[in-house]
């Protein structure tokens, strides 16, 4: 990714000095949303799902499995496929598959033709997150390139705080197929936006070889995929499995009070690493897992308390919200003018983790029980905690010029 000097023309007509194109990103923060909406919905309407649908509702569950499943097997191939595509072109296709696939989930009274809906809306989920973030980048002036990517990435904790909430009252109030229409009308007048805000750039023409494989040989590169894996891994674990760990708490009633609260720093996270990024990559990166690891703690050794499950929950919010921000930003940076490649595995084993972490979290629950949680977040943020220590020259480094990538 090129770096604008002092003395380019770009700097000396003033662009270093423009402000954010908030209508573009602002867009791009709702296709966010949506992409993340999109995987978690069936999660608050299973019950209903598998009832119309004929299934259990471990069957039904597997919807949401499934989206993985399509990001992680077709980000990479198709991100090389699609290289040389014009930006905006490509998160309009995108958008448009999010629109087809839930609208088929909406109209579908088949289990097999409902999977496959899904495993076509993780198919766009991967083309969009490839480029979400490098767009984002793009859209803003150097000094403002980690504010602009936390803008975009807002969507996330707003999906899981709020957006999942409200269509599981949606669904209960008109069907769990009027949620996916709704979902279908959002993305409609989204690609409207796009089409009118968004600003267009050019793809990048691969040349003959394996850009995942060079990607992979840039110093910093694989140390952020590693980080990127077993922390999203340990984020899933606790949360798929929350409800579980609470009701054995006895505090089964208040998950949707906990996870408020968790959203509500989320967004506060998110607000403090895009003002702080440029310049303290490194920093807010070890802060973030720092916090994480302190709220599993809390929760491992404190759980009694209702007061301190909250304040955990509080602080596992302060970590993971600006996550998404952090490591887009750090494999942006270190893989340069391969970051578009090094995105797309980002993306592929995000979702293989947040696959695994259900998995895993299950396989968890049967063996050891839901208060093995915490401990078993607090075995995985150890080595992610010492791969970032040690990736101070590339990957997490201890001075990030602003723009730097």
């Amino acid at each position: 990714m090129r770096t604008e000097t002092a003395s380019s023309p770009r700097a000396r007509n003033g662009v270093e000095s423009r402000k954010l194109p908030l209508p573009a990103l602002l867009a791009l923060a709702t296709a966010v949303f949506v992409t993340s909406l999109t995987e978690t919905l069936p999660a608050g309407l299973l019950p209903a799902m598998s009832a119309d649908l004929g299934v259990g509702e471990s069957a039904a569950g597997q919807t949401v499995t499934v989206y993985a499943v399509g990001t992680a097997l077709t980000a990479i191939p198709l991100t090389a496929a699609t290289a040389g595509w014009r930006r905006k072109r490509l998160l309009l296709t995108a958008m448009a598959g999010f629109a087809v696939a839930n609208t088929v989930t909406a109209a579908s009274a088949s289990y097999p033709l409902t999977m496959a809906a899904r495993f076509l809306a993780g198919v766009a989920a991967g083309l969009a997150w490839a480029l979400l973030a490098g767009h984002a980048r793009r859209l803003a002036p150097a000094h403002l390139q980690g504010r602009a990517v936390a803008i975009a990435m807002a969507g996330i904790p707003l999906a899981l705080s709020l957006g999942v909430p409200a269509g599981t009252l949606l669904g209960r109030a008109v069907g769990w197929q009027t949620a996916f229409l709704a979902m279908t009308g959002l993305t409609v007048a989204l690609l409207g936006w796009i089409a009118v805000a968004v600003p267009d750039h050019p793809g990048q023409r691969q040349d003959a070889g394996a850009p995942m494989l060079r990607a992979l040989r840039i110093p910093g590169v694989a140390p952020v995929l590693f980080v990127t894996l077993v922390l999203v891994l340990a984020h899933t674990v606790l949360y798929t499995f929350i409800a579980a760990f609470l009701g054995r708490l006895g505090m089964g009633g208040a998950t949707d009070r906990v996870l408020l609260v968790f959203g509500a720093a989320s967004l506060l996270s998110i607000w403090i690493v895009g003002s702080r990024i440029n310049g303290r990559l490194r920093g807010l990166t070890v802060g973030s897992v720092l916090l994480f690891a302190v709220a599993a703690a809390g929760l491992a050794v404190l759980a009694d308390s209702s007061v301190a499950v909250y304040l955990a929950a509080a602080l596992w919010g302060l970590g993971w919200g600006g996550a998404p921000t952090l490591l887009q930003t750090a494999v942006a940076d270190a893989g340069g003018e391969s970051a578009d490649a090094a995105q797309a595995m980002l993306v592929t084993l995000w979702n293989v983790a947040m696959a695994g972490g259900g998995v895993v979290g299950g396989v968890l629950l049967d063996l050891l029980g839901p208060q093995s949680f915490p401990w078993s977040v607090l075995a995985l943020l150890a080595p992610v905690l010492a791969v970032v220590l040690a990736a101070r020259a590339h990957g997490f480094p201890a001075g990030r010029a602003a723009g730097a990538g």
